[in-house]
């Protein structure tokens, strides 16, 4: 097997990990969504931390403690961050996994409209055609819905603007999650305390099956970012880009399957509209991609 091989290998696994997530929240029953959230920040943190000290970046880990600008980009990072996990948890343990997995699809074209009215970037003719089809796919679920899905959006902005966030940052992925959970550790730590004090905490009351399900909530964050890690090293950005679909692709089926959420005919009127857009998005993306590294060809042979 050679390395785009094994790239492809680690990206499937990654994004299987995160298609099959929706699976794994409600089983943390009775924790709140909130709890939840806490407990993920928590165990990530700590679970982070010690492969931090396994890979021997400790020294990587406290310069971004001394960087002032780092520190603000990866305080506004987790907060972000825990808009998209909370988000997320509440849209799987609540019946909106459907609705879950189609922030995850349009979060290419809320990428695409961040560049351009944060970054000042302009978009080809069939970027703006993909956009404007999501656009009025967003209109006919808000129709159905009667509300706007307000979980996809949520969970489509948070995520977009905390890759943006990311890339401005340009640090490992350990050191970064590391960093970002630890700036709202006290603050989850806090509120597990809280409920603990009121009463209200699961952990520790509902048996030891519901503690490691809880602890666990840290593995099953990181493991899937050291595989895409791997992945990202030995593959393409086109490649990754389309992996990226296999994620929302799992969670929309399981939905549909295994929890058995309604799709009206507006709903599916609703996908087929964002899935047409992400056709024209992802195509245009490839092409452009093959001119460029075309055109780049060319100028080296001259």
């Amino acid at each position: 097997m050679n390395e785009t091989q094994r790239g492809a290998a680690f990206g499937v696994a990654a994004y299987l990990c995160w298609g099959f997530f929706p699976l794994y929240w409600p089983l943390l029953e009775p924790a709140g969504s909130l709890e939840v959230l806490a407990h993920r920040f928590v165990w990530s943190m700590a679970f982070v931390l010690v492969l931090i000290t396994v890979m021997g970046k400790w020294g990587a880990f406290r310069a971004i403690a001394r960087n002032r600008r780092l520190m603000l980009i990866l305080a506004a990072a987790s907060v972000v961050i825990a808009g998209n996990w909370g988000g997320f948890i509440y849209g799987v343990t609540n019946g909106h996994v459907i609705e879950t997995s189609l922030g995850y699809f349009i979060n290419p074209l809320v990428t695409v409209m961040l560049g351009v009215f944060v970054l000042k970037e302009t978009m080809r003719p069939a970027q703006w055609c993909a956009v404007g089809i999501g656009t009025i796919a967003v209109v006919v679920l808000t129709v159905d819905y009667g509300r706007l899905p307000w979980v996809a959006l949520l969970v489509a902005f948070t995520f977009a603007a905390y890759g943006f966030l990311k890339k401005k940052a340009d640090i490992g992925t350990f050191e970064g999650l590391g960093m970002e959970t630890a700036i709202l550790f006290p603050v989850a730590l806090g509120f597990l305390v809280v409920l603990q004090l009121r009463g209200e905490l699961t952990f520790g009351h509902e048996g030891p099956g519901n503690v490691a399900l809880l602890v666990g909530t840290g593995v099953v964050t990181a493991i899937p970012l050291l595989l895409f890690g791997a992945a990202a090293t030995r593959l393409s950005l086109t490649t990754i880009g389309l992996l990226q679909y296999l994620g929302p692709i799992i969670q929309f089926i399981t939905g549909l399957t295994i929890f058995d959420e309604e799709m009206t005919g507006a709903r599916w009127a609703g996908f087929v509209l964002v899935w047409a857009a992400l056709v024209i998005f992802t195509t245009d993306a490839v092409l452009s991609r093959r001119r460029l590294l075309r055109q780049t060809a060319e100028a080296t042979a001259i």
